[in-house]
């Protein structure tokens, strides 16, 4: 994802100063010309970026979160499901208002983030998110244990609890829940349904609400990043999106 989100960056109006990785990772061949590559958190104040955009893992979302919050720099979040630990969500919100930067939210691969999180502000009863993908991109996580995902014929339904627990069992998969909790009713109430479907071709998401604005209903499919079948290609869209945003003169 975040290699995809480069390459939409390049020859646009945004300059990619740093790319972070894991110290001890491998070489990075394609690095931007005039991109520092940083190992470590403590490097990222000296490239003097105006925004920092992770894209990487919900472990890189508080020690990356904290070295540019603490600093004054404005922090992107994908990994959403590093906020299933709300010790890291609160860490994060005191770093920005003690600097008055800003902790993003990105809508990642959801759609309607923006009219749930408005009626949020005259009250909701129910959010329900169901998350339907191919097998395939059910594999290397909880899901091969709850179901046959090599035998299945119809699509079945594994896991059905709240954003935090879905968060916190599918960290790779299952970001998006806890975009839905917070912009809607918490993780706690969120209520959340994962499927594996043999029929699906793409990754589906189905995100309901109703309250006294009335009733939401968003239904979005999207097809996978080339290479990774657990990543919506929309993921990496929404952060290009957020990103370019703020060098825009007109922001939709």
């Amino acid at each position: 994802m975040a290699r995809a989100t480069a390459e939409m960056l390049l020859g646009g109006s945004v300059e990619l100063v740093g790319v972070g990785i894991r110290s001890g990772s491998g070489p990075v061949s394609d690095l931007p010309s005039g991109t520092q590559l940083l190992t470590d958190p403590t490097e990222l104040s000296a490239t003097r970026p105006d925004v920092v955009a992770e894209a990487a893992s919900r472990e890189s979302v508080l020690p990356w979160g904290l070295a540019a919050l603490d600093v004054g720099i404005d922090f992107i979040v994908s990994s959403t499901s590093a906020f299933a630990d709300p010790e890291v969500l609160d860490a994060l919100r005191v770093a920005a208002t003690n600097t008055d930067a800003q902790l993003q939210i990105q809508p990642g691969a959801l759609g309607g983030v923006d009219a749930l999180s408005a009626a949020r502000g005259m009250g909701l009863d129910t959010v329900e998110h169901r998350v339907t993908k191919p097998p395939l991109a059910w594999r290397g996580t909880p899901a091969e244990r709850l179901c046959d995902l090599a035998a299945l014929t119809e699509p079945e339904v594994f896991f059905s609890d709240s954003a935090a627990e879905a968060a916190s069992q599918f960290p790779k998969n299952a970001n998006v829940a806890m975009t839905t909790a917070l912009a809607g009713v918490g993780p706690a109430k969120t209520q959340i349904t994962l499927v594996a479907d043999p029929h699906a071709t793409t990754n589906q998401h189905e995100i309901t609400a109703s309250g006294d604005f009335g009733q939401l209903h968003v239904t979005i499919s999207n097809k996978a990043l080339p290479g990774n079948p657990k990543t919506s290609a929309m993921a990496a869209l929404n952060l290009v999106r957020c990103i370019e945003n703020r060098a825009s003169s007109i922001v939709i």
